[in-house]
């Protein structure tokens, strides 16, 4: 009996320990906050990864699922806070493989070993690269 309580305390700590990780990599090393609006007008704020490359800033959705990808499908024009400002941009999905393989690479580079982990659990690979326009 007492082994049993030592291995459901190991597992309660390692499960613990595994979410402090996630939530440690979610905010690493850099997080901005996407400004959307719902089909019904409520206004969301989602935290979100970024990466640049010569094209501009990109974002990557995990699926078409997501309530914030939902919202700019309907509303593309959204605002994105970064480094203390409040951009004003237009969110465009990308089918491109070739847009995904860059943008995933690109995230793996920036954000390492928190990437590394997001893919563990199943991100990246499908993920919807959106690139972030001016308006």
């Amino acid at each position: 009996m007492r082994i049993a309580i030592r291995v459901v305390l190991v597992l309660a700590g390692v499960i613990v320990a595994l979410f402090a990780l996630v939530m440690v990599a979610a905010e690493t090393p850099e997080v901005v906050v996407l400004h959307t609006i719902s089909a019904e007008g409520a206004r969301h704020t989602t935290r979100l990864w970024i990466v640049d490359d010569a094209d501009g800033a990109w974002l990557r959705a995990g699926n078409e699922g997501s309530s914030w990808f939902r919202d700019l499908q309907g509303r593309p024009n959204v605002e994105i806070e970064r480094s203390g400002e409040t951009l004003a941009v237009r969110a465009v999905p990308s089918r491109d493989p070739a847009d995904r393989a860059r943008i995933n690479a690109l995230t793996a580079a920036k954000y390492g070993w928190a990437e590394s982990l997001y893919a563990m659990v199943g991100g990246g690979a499908g993920a919807i690269p959106i690139h972030l326009e001016p308006r």
